[in-house]
């Protein structure tokens, strides 16, 4: 289980024949960070949103006689002043105990899991994974991590301090491209000591990106039938910018949002473009795998 800010995953997978298959792959849209995520609290309807989404995952748990679990807790949770209540009250309910990881080891997850997914090269990617509460980036091959680090500048912190109007204001747009600018500085320095292929996104808002795009197209599109994306640098920016423009109810008319990325989505794609021109990177790729997948090719060895 990879509980995040917004959303709580679960994915149950059997091994055998040498192949791993998957038996349950479920999100939650919790919005645990909801209200508070700036604040360090999860608020109550947030908390009581969070325990039920665990002890529906732990039922299948159960049904599926699950014999290895994993529950692995990030931004939200560790910096939530009331996250170890969060974690108690789900023991005593589900039995369930959750692990609360730093930043560095949720960059470290996250490699495993795009590197699982077979879409890194001999050549260096920058892989981005914007989370509600964190964003990570890793400076990578498909043989060893260069550079990672964890920033708390994540999709639902980035909305509360910047897109409180609707569409978002071009000065807050402003506001916040020198707020990243600020924030990310190590990233900077470390990005002139590699030569960065491509930006690999790491499944979430990247998977609403071309959701949206081949959906457009009139392609047909399931997640659960590729491992990756590569996208056309001009469609991709396109994109972002309207997606910039757009109202809240524009954004729901939009096929291919999921709905606890409708809003979300805004920042997520002003800061996916500020990385892309920042550093000059016109390639783009998207991986359905993160975390999860990481956590479990650790647990497969």
């Amino acid at each position: 289980m990879d509980l995040g800010t917004n959303t709580f995953h679960l994915l149950i997978t059997e091994y055998s024949n040498s192949a791993l298959h998957e038996i349950v792959h479920e999100h939650d849209a919790v919005k645990l960070g909801e209200g508070g995520i700036n604040k360090g609290l999860i608020l109550p309807a947030a908390f009581e949103r969070g325990v039920k989404s665990m002890q529906h995952f732990n039922g299948l748990i159960q049904d599926n006689k699950v014999q290895h679990i994993r529950a692995i807790a990030t931004s939200a949770l560790r910096n939530a002043a009331n996250g170890m209540d969060f974690i108690r009250e789900v023991k005593d309910r589900t039995n369930i105990t959750i692990e609360i990881i730093d930043g560095d080891a949720e960059a470290t997850y996250i490699y495993k899991g795009v590197k699982a997914s077979g879409c890194l090269s001999k050549q260096n990617s920058l892989i981005v994974d914007i989370g509600g509460g964190s964003v990570e980036f890793i400076i990578c091959n498909a043989h060893e991590i260069l550079w990672k680090q964890s920033f708390e500048i994540g999709a639902a912190r980035l909305m509360d301090k910047f897109h409180r109007t609707d569409p978002i204001p071009a000065e807050s747009i402003t506001e916040l491209n020198q707020y990243l600018d600020n924030c990310l500085k190590d990233l900077f320095t470390a990005a002139q000591q590699y030569t960065i292929d491509n930006l690999v996104g790491s499944s979430g808002v990247f998977e609403s990106y071309a959701e949206v795009m081949e959906r457009k197209k009139g392609n047909p599109f399931n997640l659960k039938k590729i491992k990756h994306f590569e996208f056309v640098k001009d469609e991709l920016l396109s994109l972002i910018e309207k997606l910039a423009l757009s109202t809240h109810q524009q954004r729901i008319a939009t096929e291919g949002i999921i709905p606890v990325r409708i809003d979300m989505i805004v920042v997520a794609s002003l800061l996916t473009r500020f990385i892309m021109e920042k550093l000059g990177i016109d390639k783009v790729v998207m991986s359905t795998s993160s975390l999860k997948e990481g956590v479990l090719a650790e647990m497969m060895g």
